[in-house]
């Protein structure tokens, strides 16, 4: 194994409390990596390519927030999460308390986390990393402009959306109370919101956004969709226009979702799964003790939106 380096404790921590502090990067297969360059890049996000994989980068952040490689088809691969650098002995010691398996990294995927299955069968890691997860809340902004003042641009002189950062990923489940003991137990992640044994979303106890990881009750594993932060809804609406200036409009928005309260957009790309541009998410500071609540159907998607897509919880990675 090589040797883990040092890296700075930041301010946001929790004392005496034994958790990942951030979801560090995704990783998941599709059958054309070109295609992908394509959408994501139309996406507003940055796109590096290194040893045979496509980075997914957003602009002027030095994080690497997931990675996209070629497979027979869409997968996802493994979910990597941050650690401090001291908590991953304890975090080995859990796992051998837990009596929970270790197993070699996926193939690619260099690192001296440590790695084993969620109960899908899902590759997880827990790795030293510098916290990616916000200290504060997202600054949200509010546009408007004085009086005697045209406030739009011209449709020639309109921004390219740019996501600031990933703010979460939902991914499917077969057993969400499963899912959320796992992840609470071994993970040190916490439940925020619930809606039965449908869904559920789950925050990082160091301070995070409403959820880092989400779970929708589903036959099989897989990912439904990756959610990245812009700073207003204005630029949800730009970027949802320009996806679909380059053909990509399917999706679901404008809306605003009750759980985490974010406003939305989802595009969907071309294997079934979504893009989310998100805003204004609710935000569960480090000394913040969130009182989770489980919400009836009705009580726990979105307060206002059209109606979505018959399919959007379809897992097309299951069939």
């Amino acid at each position: 194994m090589t040797q883990i380096r040092s890296l700075a404790h930041p301010i946001a921590r929790r004392p005496g409390e034994l958790g990942v502090h951030s979801l560090d990067h995704f990783n998941f297969s599709v059958p054309d990596v070109e295609q992908a360059r394509m959408f994501y890049s139309t996406f507003g996000l940055e796109l590096k390519p290194e040893a045979g994989r496509l980075n997914l980068h957003t602009q002027g952040h030095p994080h690497r927030w997931g990675s996209v490689v070629e497979g027979p088809g869409k997968k996802l691969q493994f979910i990597s999460f941050g650690a401090f650098e001291d908590d991953l002995p304890r975090f080995r010691q859990r796992l051998e308390a837990m009596r929970i398996a270790r197993i070699d990294p996926p193939p690619g995927a260099q690192s001296n986390g440590l790695w084993f299955h969620d109960p899908d069968g899902t590759p997880i890691e827990i790795r030293v990393a510098e916290k990616s997860s916000l200290n504060e809340k997202s600054t949200f902004e509010a546009i408007s402009c004085p009086p005697g003042v045209a406030g739009a641009p011209g449709c020639s002189t309109k921004p390219f959306v740019r996501p600031r950062r990933l703010a979460h990923i939902l991914v499917f489940t077969r057993d969400i109370p499963k899912a959320v003991g796992f992840y609470g137990d071994v993970l040190g992640l916490r439940l925020s919101d619930r809606s039965g044994d449908m869904l559920a979303f789950m925050h990082a106890v160091h301070g995070s956004d409403h959820h880092v990881i989400a779970f929708v009750k589903a036959p099989g594993p897989g990912l439904h969709h990756l959610s990245w932060d812009v700073p207003s809804i204005n630029d949800i609406g730009l970027g949802a226009k320009q996806m679909a200036d380059k053909g990509f409009a399917a999706g679901w928005g404008l809306g605003r979702h009750v759980l985490g309260s974010n406003y939305f957009h989802y595009l969907r790309d071309p294997w079934g799964s979504y893009c989310e541009y998100s805003s204004d998410v609710d935000f569960i500071p480090v000394d913040c003790d969130w009182t989770s609540g489980d919400h009836p159907p009705e009580d726990s998607f979105y307060v206002w939106g059209p109606t979505p897509p018959a399919d959007f919880a379809f897992n097309h990675e299951a069939g």
